[in-house]
């Protein structure tokens, strides 16, 4: 029964650093966009689909850590890194603009979340 518990603890450990690590990358390459987009002449309508690669490469390298880290289920755990990834930008999303509507746009984020993150965490059982 204490091995069971330890093995939900390293769970809930991976599962928050995969998170972070996936805010930590999303952050590093926005800064670098941004910077991009100020100082070259790159187009303004770029931006959505440069966010939608971002998002999904933050999402894959975080499930595909929870994987290797894991060593098991690597699409429901990359699956739900990428769950709880979209959701906390869910949270900050309706934390800033105070109206959020779910639509079109956080349903397609939401899926393809999801499916980045199995993917991701398949890729990072098939690596080790």
């Amino acid at each position: 029964m204490n091995y069971k518990k330890k093995e939900n603890n390293n769970f809930a450990v991976f599962l928050t650093k995969g998170v972070i690590l996936s805010y930590v990358i999303t952050i590093v390459f926005f800064v670098f966009f941004a910077l991009l987009m100020t100082y070259t002449n790159l187009a303004e309508r770029t931006i959505p689909t440069i966010n939608s690669v971002i998002i999904m490469v933050s999402i894959v390298v975080g499930s595909m850590y929870i994987a290797i880290k894991t060593n098991k289920n690597g699409w429901l755990n990359g699956t739900i890194v990428g769950v709880v990834y979209i959701l906390i930008l869910m949270i900050l999303r309706w934390i800033v603009l105070k109206d959020v509507v779910f639509d079109t746009y956080i349903f397609v984020k939401i899926i393809m979340a999801v499916i980045t993150g199995a993917v991701g965490g398949m890729i990072g059982i098939n690596i080790k």
